[in-house]
């Protein structure tokens, strides 16, 4: 397998920057067995049997883009610089890991302020990333970050536009609960209160399971080779509750449909032993064509970047020449790609 084997022409007309206006009027594409349907997320109940099972990814992003001041001294005498920082992940003594730009410039034990309450020292630098630790904790911390920070928007997007306000809300599921994403479980996003509730009440049921996505999910395959790709790794949970649900549902006859490329990847983490199991700690699977799938009957996901590890995930669901297919469909019949962009049902 190579990487050119995951490659197709996307215009970037088709890039979406922002979500579809009520959530579930975004467009839905299904792709069953030889099939391929034109609807909206609002028809996912037609798809859907009593007894399957959706998996929710209940992540909670985090307003992870600081932009700052660092203090300086120059010839000229102390001045201040700007400073952008993205934060990815808690470390177990409570300091940050982030991305910083520019981070070359910020030396060891440099104070950055965001705000006027919120402030880090660069405490180290490792792997490219710099250590942050902050001046605040706790729910104090978590305050002074939804001031001071802004929704961390994919690459793609903010390339394009700013974070603004309306972010905030459209960049986070309604059933988001547990903090410490820093990238949005995005076909989750295509639901609301009244589509969960429909659903509910024809018989599928939920279990939410917790992946904190991280900015690695972002990166591009450098690599020819593709199976030589390393991942970056992502804390999740499944707790024994939801092991027992999915298995529960599989032992009935019924479907378990992950809701994103994020619950799908931290189910199957769960399920390595060949059946689903509680399941806590980071996982670095890699999903490409030849996995063998333990618990994932169909999935629920947007269209993503070509030469993606996502692109070799849904490959190793549907078959990488009927994914192509799938892909040519939605470029020719102007589906939004991305974060903000439409869904598809993959079901094998």
């Amino acid at each position: 397998m190579k990487l050119a084997d995951f490659d197709f022409d996307l215009p970037e007309t088709l890039i979406a920057t922002r979500p579809a206006k009520p959530r579930p009027s975004a467009r839905l594409l299904v792709a069953e067995g030889d099939s391929i349907t034109d609807a909206r997320v609002y028809d996912l109940g037609r798809w859907l049997r009593p007894g399957d099972r959706l998996i929710l990814n209940d992540t909670k992003v985090i307003p992870a883009r600081l932009f700052g001041l660092r203090a300086r001294d120059t010839a000229q005498g102390p001045t201040e610089a700007r400073i952008e920082v993205t934060l990815l992940d808690a470390t177990p003594e409570g300091n940050w890991r982030a991305m910083i730009k520019p981070l070359k410039k910020v030396q060891e034990g440099e104070t950055l302020t965001f705000s006027q309450d919120l402030s880090a020292q660069l405490v180290g630098k490792q792997d490219g990333q710099g250590v942050l630790h902050f001046n605040l904790t706790g729910e104090d911390f978590d305050a002074a970050l939804n001031a001071a920070g802004a929704m961390p928007l994919p690459p793609y997007i903010a390339a394009r536009r700013a974070a603004d306000e309306q972010d905030r809300e459209d960049y986070q599921t309604v059933f988001a609960e547990k903090r410490g994403a820093v990238a949005a479980p995005t076909a989750s996003l295509h639901f609301d209160q009244a589509l969960l509730d429909g659903l509910a009440a024809q018989g599928v049921a939920f279990t939410h399971v917790t992946l904190h996505v991280g900015a690695g999910t972002f990166l591009p395959v450098k690599v020819e080779d593709v199976t030589t790709h390393k991942m970056h790794a992502e804390w999740g949970e499944v707790t024994k509750e939801a092991a027992a649900e999915i298995a529960t549902t599989k032992a009935a006859g019924g479907r378990v449909i992950p809701v994103g490329t994020t619950a799908l990847r931290l189910i199957e983490s769960a399920a390595r032993s060949g059946c689903i199991q509680p399941w806590r700690g980071e996982t670095d699977i890699f999903i490409y064509p030849g996995f063998a799938f333990h618990v994932t009957d169909a999935l629920m996901t947007n269209f993503h970047l070509p030469k993606s590890t996502l692109m070799m995930l849904v490959s190793a669901l549907m078959g990488r020449d009927r994914i192509m297919d799938i892909y040519a469909h939605a470029v020719r019949e102007r589906y939004r790609f991305f974060s903000y962009g439409d869904a598809s049902l993959l079901i094998p």
